[in-house]
């Protein structure tokens, strides 16, 4: 799901497993205040080292997951 206007984008899987309906969050991430905030990450690539890697700066990336002390990439490493 691409939300362009409200710089909101979500990866998500959806079918069913037998009888149990899937349905989660791979990927979510939000544009706020011109940083990249890292809402839901559950992919075997690390998305925030692939957004290094391209190019984006460290501090314009934020663990929105994390606690509010542990949020911004820089502090982790």
């Amino acid at each position: 799901m691409f939300d362009t206007e409200r710089n909101h984008y979500q990866l998500v899987y959806v079918g069913w497993r037998g009888s149990k309906r899937l349905y989660s969050t791979v990927l979510h991430l939000d544009i706020i205040d011109s940083k990249i905030w890292i809402q839901q990450h559950g992919i075997e690539v690390g998305i925030t080292n692939q957004l290094v890697e391209l190019g984006v700066p460290k501090e314009d990336i934020v663990l929105g997951f994390d606690p509010p002390k542990m949020r911004y990439y820089p502090t982790l490493q």
